[in-house]
């Protein structure tokens, strides 16, 4: 038997199914949970992690409700597989993966939804936070008493791990909505970073999609206001935004079914020179 060393062809991996991974921001009450409406009903997963959702009462896709910081580590390995790679006894294991589809059954039920809607991160990471203050490393060893510098880092690890497995979700586009706060950096400038609990958090949330687009109010040269998609990392409204799929423009209309469409785009599989020739 020949011994090949398992190449993945250009088109065959054109071919996969491919989901875009997506941070929607801006600030509280322009819309973002609104964007649910955009998408699909029969095909969208909502996570409503908010428990608030009267912007989008009329929607009438299906949705679910995690309520604690390990409820959502279950949801997440349910919705994204297990990593095999990783050891029996962490999150987001084959042995995870097992025990939680004894409790919510045949993952084949996720075939029907291609897009998960995670809303908030923003109120995410408070139930982390609060699950985190209670795990021994939020306590110093030396003298017992609560550590805050090691529950945040805790946090940090966990949220990011979470975020990270769900967006390797295989073939399912995936939204993450958060909060986009103004604040002033140290040197008086006006900043927009997103409103999560821990820095460094915030900081490391948009390495790891390929879409950041923050939902923001401009100003047109008449003066009159709209609401468009920023969605260029260099943009003179000075938001976070970057595009891995150099599909959109800097500004683009406010509609997120069309957004993701439009990023992939950029994943569908061109004519091969094959098909030229035949």
């Amino acid at each position: 038997m020949e011994r090949r060393l398992p190449i993945i062809t250009a088109d065959q991996r054109l071919r996969e199914k491919q989901g875009v991974k997506l941070v929607l921001l801006g600030k509280s009450g322009i819309g973002k949970t609104s964007q649910l409406k955009t998408l699909p009903e029969g095909s969208t997963l909502f996570v409503d992690l908010e428990a608030g959702d009267l912007a989008v009462k009329d929607w009438r896709g299906d949705c679910v409700r995690p309520s604690t910081w390990p409820e959502f580590r279950d949801l997440v390995v349910f919705l994204a597989s297990p990593n095999p790679a990783l050891p029996a006894d962490v999150p987001y294991s084959e042995a995870h993966y097992r025990h939680v589809c004894e409790r919510y059954g045949d993952p084949g039920q996720l075939a029907k939804y291609d897009t998960y809607f995670v809303d908030s991160i923003t109120v995410l990471a408070r139930l982390a936070l609060v699950w985190a203050k209670t795990q021994p490393q939020a306590y110093s060893e030396r003298t017992g008493k609560p550590d805050t510098r090691g529950a945040y880092g805790l946090l940090g690890a966990e949220l990011i791990g979470a975020l990270t497995h769900l967006q390797h979700a295989r073939g399912k586009h995936v939204v993450f909505v958060a909060i986009l706060d103004e604040r002033l950096d140290d040197f008086n400038r006006k900043v927009f970073v997103p409103q999560i609990e821990g820095a460094k958090t915030a900081a490391e949330l948009p390495g790891i999609v390929d879409e950041v687009v923050t939902l923001a109010e401009i100003k047109a040269e008449d003066g009159s206001i709209y609401r468009a998609f920023v969605c260029h990392t260099v943009n003179p409204y000075g938001v976070p935004a970057k595009d891995r799929s150099g599909q959109l423009e800097l500004l683009e209309p406010p509609n997120l079914r069309a957004l993701i469409d439009k990023c992939a785009a950029a994943t569908r599989l061109p004519p091969s020179a094959t098909a030229f020739e035949e």
